[in-house]
């Protein structure tokens, strides 16, 4: 049996392309660490790169079908200056999470594309229950309730920078429980913001 990491890029896109998780996890293994170094020298800020590199590879698995993909590191490398440029056209440093719901979907997620709406509902709610009060709090006003950080900041009379910090806390232990290719996007999905 020939094993996944002597495939070429162009065999692993194909195999992406069909529905193939174990050649998503050789191109995220083979370039992560590429790619991580690559936003750490723009960001200088852990969180904001594996943030970076979670959204790259997540929209890379989402969108697998639609995607013309010729070279997939130059592909990955482009889509993670993207979203570095993204951060600062925002303001520099200013978290994924700040990015418009709508922006970061972009389109319509089918919901059996990577789980089960209800799984992935019941889910998010169960990590929900596990996290302090004000986090999950925070959380919910931002994502079930489409508000923005300086509105949740205000409305609880915390400062914004407080928000920003619960809301990295937050979605980085939810990627760690649900998994890598979990994004905000899933999180959308699930319930169903506009």
């Amino acid at each position: 049996m020939v094993s996944y990491g002597s495939y070429a890029d162009t065999q692993l896109i194909n195999l992406v392309k069909a529905g193939d998780e174990t050649a998503f996890d050789e191109a995220y293994k083979r370039y992560w660490k590429k790619l991580y170094s690559e936003a750490y020298k723009r960001l200088r800020s852990a969180e904001l790169c594996e943030e970076v590199i979670q959204d790259v590879f997540a929209d890379f698995w989402v969108k697998r079908e639609e995607k013309q993909i010729i070279e997939l590191f130059p592909y990955l490398l482009t889509a993670v200056r993207y979203q570095v440029y993204m951060l600062y056209k925002k303001g520099r440093s200013m978290p994924v999470f700040e990015e418009p719901l709508e922006y970061m979907a972009q389109e319509s997620l089918q919901a059996d594309s990577l789980f089960c709406e209800k799984e992935l509902k019941a889910s998010i709610e169960a990590w929900l229950t596990l996290q302090p009060e004000k986090r999950r709090e925070i959380f919910k006003m931002r994502f079930m309730q489409d508000l923005t950080t300086r509105e949740i900041s205000e409305i609880l009379g915390v400062s914004q920078k407080t928000v920003q910090n619960q809301l990295l806390t937050a979605t980085a232990s939810l990627r760690a429980s649900l998994g890598k290719i979990v994004t905000i996007s899933a999180i959308m999905m699930a319930f169903k913001v506009n």
